[in-house]
């Protein structure tokens, strides 16, 4: 029994030094997947940036065309990078083994990321990339720290450079801390415009990750409705079964 428990703690050991080095904050993205515009910008933005390494397998081209939107024609003009009908599902542009040559692993399918991790971790995450020169890819992240993914969005951010801060333990070492970014090298877009860019891009996570999800909501008060009529309709029938009853 005592060593299933030193097992069990070894096994523990790395989480809960995460938890005492305190894990990223996460900045809250206010989104809304009825907004059809931010959907289109972030179709843009994720065919652009994204199709290339990640797939979104269960996600068909034409119905994320009419969920957003957008006619057939501007589909296959704008979107269609890796697809040659528009019922094909929006598959991966890069072969997978040239992927592992180059990250180590074939970078995931994010049709269901958002609803893995939610829309602050990937808002937070794409925002949080800084300069480390010893990484293979030149870049880390402090929301998922040792990242194969490269910085795919820097021409667009920037380079930041993460600033720490020690503070002593009760042994005296002194542990790193994240402070906060400074940029380094200006990007093409404002922190704000930036900011705009990785909202929509979440927010078409976010779609993808239930693209029924809009019609599923626009039902509920008619069921509701129903029920509630339903019910009223019930309590008269039974007080017109049980009225001669004594």
């Amino acid at each position: 029994m005592r060593t299933k428990l030193l097992v069990l703690l070894a096994a523990l050991a790395p989480v809960a030094a995460f938890a005492a080095g305190g894990e990223a904050r996460l900045d809250h993205v206010g989104i809304d997947v009825a907004n059809k515009p931010a959907l289109q910008r972030g179709a843009r933005n994720f065919v652009n940036y994204c199709l290339g390494c990640h797939s979104a397998k269960y996600v068909r081209y034409n119905r994320m065309a009419a969920d957003i939107g957008i006619t057939e024609q501007q589909l296959i003009d704008n979107l269609m990078f890796t697809g040659e009908r528009p019922h094909d599902t929006m598959r991966i542009g890069i072969d997978p083994d040239q992927a592992r040559r180059w990250f180590g692993v074939v970078p995931p399918d994010l049709s269901l990321i958002a609803r893995a991790r939610g829309t602050d971790y990937l808002y937070t995450f794409l925002r949080s990339f800084y300069a480390d020169p010893a990484r293979p890819t030149g870049v880390n992240n402090i929301v998922l720290p040792g990242t194969a993914m490269p910085h795919v969005l820097a021409q667009l951010q920037g380079v930041q450079e993460a600033v720490w801060e020690g503070h002593p333990d009760a042994q005296g070492n002194v542990q790193k801390q994240f402070k906060e970014f400074k940029l380094a090298t200006p990007g093409t877009m404002a922190p704000e415009e930036f900011d705009g860019f990785v909202r929509d891009t979440v927010t078409f996570l976010e779609y993808i990750g239930e693209p029924a999800r809009l019609q599923r909501e626009s039902l509920g008060f008619p069921v509701i409705a129903f029920l509630v009529f339903f019910t009223l309709l019930a309590w008269a029938l039974k007080k017109e079964y049980w009225k001669d009853v004594k």
